[in-house]
Order: C-alpha cells, then structure tokens, then sequence
C-alpha cells in the first residue's frame, strides 16, 4: 500500500512539528442549509449503536477491551461518529436547545468522551516503552510519518494491517508511529469537542511521570551549595562526569523526542501543545541546566578546576541551538534563561580561575635548581596548563570578549623583558594569553637566580624559554597567539642563545 502525505519532521519554533490535517476524516460535511430531520435521527442512531458497543458501563467486553488494540477499522469508525454528533449537536442547539435529538446526543457524547479518556490512558500507559524520548526522537530522524487515518485504504485492507503497508520502517517504530496515531486521533476528537482539559490531564499525567524518570536515571537531582561544598573531589568529579552525559543525552532524545511527540499529538492546538510541553518538562529542565550554576559557585579554587567548567561551558554552548529551539515556548522560557544563568555563572568562574593561576605563578617561592640548567616543573606544569586551555580555544574567546585587556604589568624588569610583547592586540584572548606567559617569563628570571653560574643561568633560561615556544609552537596556543608572535619571539629566544 502506498504512503500518502508524508511530512518531514523538522522544528520550528512558531508552529507544531507536524503540520495538516491528521484527525480522522469524518462522513458528514455540515450542509449550507443545514440538516433535515431524519438525517439527524439517522446519524444520531449510527452513534448510539457503536458508543454502546464500547460503554465500560453496560458492556463487559468493553470493560476489559482496547478498542484500538482490538479493531483499527472499529475505532476509525467510532472517532468518525463521535465527529458526526459533534456536528448534529453544533447545528441542532443552533436551532432548538431543548430539542430531544441534541439531549440524546449530548448523553452519547459524555458517554463516548468517558470511552476516549480510557484508551487515551491504555495507549500511553500500555506503550510506555514505545513512546519513549529516545524511541520517538530516533524514528523521528530518520522517517516521515503518514498523515491520517484517512489516508490508508480501508477496503483494500478488511483486517487494518498497517505492518504491511510500512514495509520502509522497522516493526518497533511501526508500534511507535501506530501509537502516536491513536494518541493523535483521541486528541483531536476530543479537543475538537470541548474535552481538552480531560484529555491534557492525561497526557500530563503520564508523560510528565515519564521525563521525570528519566531524569533521574541520568543521575540528575536537585543540588545545594552547601551540599556540594562539602562533597569529597572525586565525588565532585563523578557528579560533573554524569552531568555531562545527561545533558548529551537529554538533548539528543529526552527532551527533543517529548517535543516531538507533544507537537505531533496536539498539532491542531498551539497553546495546547505549548502549555503541555511546558507542564511536563519545565521541571526537569531547570534542574539540569541549573546544576553548573551551582558548581561554578564551589569554593574550592584550585586553577585544574577550570576545565570542569569549560567542559560544562562547552556542553551547554553547543546544545544552544537545540536549546532555544526545543524550549521556543514563552512559557517556558525559565529553561532557556537557566541555561544562559549557567554560562554566565561560569564565564566569571573562569575568569577568576584564570587570576588565581596568574597568581600562583607570581607566588611560587620553590627554590628548586634543575641540574644543568635544564626545564623546570613550573615551567612544564604553566605550558601543560596552557596548551589544556589552548584546546578550549573558542570557549575561552566567547568568555574572554568583554573582559578588559590586561593592566599594563607591574613586573620587574628583565634583561629579556622584550620577549613578551606588552601591547594590546586585536583579540582580547591574546593579550590575556599573553599576560600568563609574560608572568611565566618572569618567574623563570627569579629562579634563574639561585645559579651560582652565570653560564648556567643563560643556559636555564634560553631551555626554558625555548620549551615555552616549543610547547606554543605544536599546540593550539599557535592559533591563539599568531604566527607572527611566534616568528617574532623564536628570533629573540636565538639572539639569547647566541649571546651564551
């Protein structure tokens, strides 16, 4: 069987995933003039047959039965009558309230409605494994979806087996999509007659229960400072590293499939879909983007710190993109502002980190002689730290753009002060980059000191400082610092060698 109006799945932030008319077609169009008398008898009486077929109440078959697990071709007939007395009642209250037809059909709509809200519940309840985030989002990638019931050729089908005509899609995205159609009819249907509030209790109820499980499988929970203050380093560690994954995660499918299937099940309703959306994952959201807030807050200031923020920085940069679109909503507009909280909150946590590491360099009172003038443990840890924020190259630009330019330093003079260039460049990443290897400098001229030998002294220094263009040179501080510093201090450091 062919598939009919396919729709790609895309986001937009101003109108649902999924766009068209997907409800189930009904049988009736409302006449210009109107219905007559024995036409609505007639539609009114098709109703009632079907609508007590499947009352909970008076049939114990119906009790125990999905309607749309038992018979596809039952339950498009049932959603198609409910349709055609929805449209008797609009056009005979129009005519006469008190009309016995619109009581009858009001009384078969309550009991039709009370049916919907059932298997509304069964199939998100009985396909909780199929309706995931993760099973949503990763057949959403990668298929399109028909467009509605009316779509399928009924005849040509007695029994309703869609399996056979979705020959493109594995039979657990089958499930899925079937599902996610069922839903979508339900949801129209009783929408469409005045039963949104039922229907989105239901729905909140349950998906809501869903995300919330889900993050707290990925170890997501509400943090305090204080708690986090007092956690042991490698605990820390582990909760960041968990951190990291949930949000790779939670991007990819948690919330990202929520979004897909809340779109998809409630298309004919953008305020519907938006408060649904909002209620079910505002909670979860806030509390995954709010943790590096608090971390960045630890007062822990050890200068290795700094990568645990860059990393966070660096996780909810690159998922900004999916961020604003997934969360467009207004109303849930917190999540987005928690998340540009976050890197706020980190951006200045970097950059006092940064100044704590400037400082330790300037306080370093180690009296340590490397034997034969050679590379110093300052020296190899200051690089290894710079070259490990080089790979952060534009995360750091991003925190550092509006960060004023270094003060002009306060160091002493040294005899090859020139090596480092103190004026100001284009990019404030620079001349902050700049600064640090300045302070290094600097501290390699005081220790440079304890040697006795003046040939040893040179030979110290032009090691080290060679070791610095070195470790520039291969590693990503070459983009950071231009070529251009680089050839200009390689000719500085060899006039310094040849002076020895």
């Amino acid at each position: 069987m062919p598939q009919k109006g396919m729709r790609s799945l895309c986001f937009n932030p101003e109108t649902p995933l999924f766009q068209g008319s997907m409800s189930p077609s009904s049988s009736i169009t409302s006449p210009a003039s109107g219905f007559s008398e024995s036409m609505i008898e007639q539609i009114i009486d098709t109703a009632a047959i079907i609508v007590a077929k499947w009352d909970g109440e008076t049939s114990s078959y119906a009790k125990v039965t999905s309607m749309f697990y038992e018979s596809k071709r039952e339950a498009v007939h049932f959603i198609r009558s409910v349709n055609d007395l929805r449209k008797i009642m609009h056009f005979v209250s129009g005519q006469d309230s008190g009309s016995k037809n619109l009581i009858r059909a009001q009384s078969l709509m309550q009991i039709a409605m009370k049916r919907l809200q059932k298997e509304f519940y069964q199939i998100l309840s009985m396909n909780r494994a199929h309706l995931d985030p993760e099973s949503v989002s990763t057949r959403s990638s990668r298929t399109s979806t028909q467009s509605s019931f009316s779509d399928y050729d009924y005849d040509a089908s007695p029994d309703y087996e869609i399996g056979a005509a979705k020959e493109s899609i594995s039979e657990v995205e089958e499930v899925s999509f079937m599902a996610m159609s069922d839903l979508k009819s339900i949801a129209d249907c009783m929408i469409s007659s005045g039963y949104a509030k039922e229907c989105v209790q239901i729905y909140n109820m349950i998906r809501k229960s869903i995300i919330n499980e889900g993050i707290y499988k990925l170890g997501i929970e509400k943090v305090s400072l204080s708690k986090i203050n007092k956690m042991e380093s490698g605990v820390l560690n582990l909760k960041i590293k968990d951190w990291l994954e949930a949000m790779k995660i939670s991007m990819r499918t948690l919330f990202t499939g929520e979004r897909i299937l809340c779109d998809f099940v409630f298309s004919s309703s953008n305020s519907i879909r938006e408060s649904c959306f909002s209620e079910i994952t505002k909670e979860g959201a806030v509390l995954l983007f709010e943790f590096p807030e608090v971390v960045a807050k630890v007062k822990k200031s050890s200068p290795e710190r700094i990568f645990q923020l860059l990393g966070m920085y660096t996780a909810i940069s690159d998922n900004w993109p999916e961020i604003k679109t997934i969360f467009s909503f207004e109303s849930i507009s917190a999540s987005r502002s928690q998340a540009l909280n976050s890197m706020a909150r980190l951006s200045e946590s970097v950059r006092l980190l940064l100044l704590d590491f400037e400082s330790m360099i300037q306080k370093d009172s180690s009296k340590t002689i490397v034997p034969g003038g050679g590379i110093h443990p300052l020296t190899i840890y200051s690089m290894n730290y710079l070259t490990a924020l080089a790979d952060y190259g534009n995360i750091l630009t991003d925190i550092i753009s509006d960060w004023p330019p270094p003060a002009k330093s306060s160091l002493p003079e040294i005899s090859f002060y020139s090596l480092v260039s103190n004026e100001s460049s284009a990019a404030p990443i620079s001349d902050h980059i700049s600064q640090l290897i300045l302070v290094i400098v600097c501290k390699l001229d005081s220790k440079a000191k304890y040697y006795k030998d003046v040939a040893v002294l040179y030979l110290f220094l032009a090691n080290n400082l060679q070791y610095v263009i070195s470790r520039i040179h291969k590693s990503n501080l070459h983009s950071l610092l231009s070529t251009e510093w680089i050839t200009k201090h390689k000719v500085k450091i060899t006039k310094i060698i040849l002076n020895l």
